[in-house]
């Protein structure tokens, strides 16, 4: 078995792209034997709807495009990051600003954390950004290395 697996998509800055991310990984999560109705997979399906809804809202039409890069890195370590090119770095509001939103950012850092793993944001060369989550890996891995880029339907 390889010691890493990988596997991308590149999608439209558009609100159908949050559940085509979604879905994306998901799929992939599944060839790689995370079973789609465990409570983990249900963890890693918000977490992608979160980064992929702040990668379509927050970057307020300044990135055409943002890629979702998975990585299962030696059968215990799973990455998932989102990446747009817009340079601002999320941040959690304040307070009395979270009526309607502004909760994503909190979202995910707390379910990450309460799966054992951690978020972090990185530079691009290109001036924008990726967010990572990092989280434990505890499901037998199946299949080969899915370095794609396919259209999620």
């Amino acid at each position: 078995m390889a010691d890493l697996q990988e596997a991308s998509v590149t999608l439209p800055s558009a609100p159908a792209s949050v559940s085509a991310a979604r879905k994306f990984v998901s799929n992939i999560l599944g060839e790689w034997g995370l079973p789609g109705d465990t409570e983990v997979a249900d963890t890693v399906r918000l977490i992608v709807s979160e980064l992929a809804t702040n990668a379509v809202q927050h970057t307020r039409g300044e990135s055409p495009t943002f890629t979702v890069d998975i990585e299962l890195d030696r059968e215990e370590q799973l990455r998932i990051g989102v990446t747009d090119s817009h340079p601002r770095y999320p941040k959690r509001l304040p307070a009395a600003v979270q009526q309607d939103n502004g909760r994503g950012l909190v979202i995910i850092r707390w379910l990450t954390m309460e799966c054992g793993g951690r978020l972090s944001v990185t530079p691009t060369p290109e001036g924008g950004k990726t967010v990572w989550i990092a989280l434990p890996w505890t499901a037998p891995v199946r299949g080969g290395t899915a370095a794609s880029s396919p259209s999620p339907r």
